[in-house]
């Protein structure tokens, strides 16, 4: 069974940092693709940033600059520093992990980790 692990949520001023991290467990597959999401009051979650298993990356337009997803292979675990933090950036942060079983894709999601941030 696929489990995922949030932590690092809290509450930041505006301008302030903060880390993230996703500890993935459970699965024997290697290719992969993890990522994190997020989802503010009344809005559609939205895809923050993602990393696959060659360590590739992308990024929501508008975190570039300011957000770093990053991941350790030998513990299971991907991260997300976050720094320059907005008001905006207030949400709940979902993370994310696609897994290539044999020809399948397989979808799994964390429980969810709020950031708040202050003005």
């Amino acid at each position: 069974q696929v489990q995922l692990v949030e932590s690092g949520g809290g509450l930041v001023q505006a301008g302030g940092s903060l880390r993230l991290s996703c500890a993935v467990s459970g699965s024997t597959f290697s290719i992969n693709v993890t990522g994190w999401y997020r989802q503010a009051p009344g809005s559609q979650r939205e895809l923050v940033a993602r990393i696959n298993s060659g360590g590739s990356t992308n990024y929501a337009d508008s975190v570039k600059g300011r957000f770093t997803i990053s991941r350790d292979n030998a513990k299971n675990t991907v991260y997300l520093q976050m720094q320059g933090l907005k008001p905006e950036d207030t949400a709940v942060y979902y993370c994310n992990t696609k897994i290539l079983a044999h020809t399948t894709w397989q979808n799994y999601w964390g429980q969810g980790t709020q950031v708040t941030v202050s003005s």
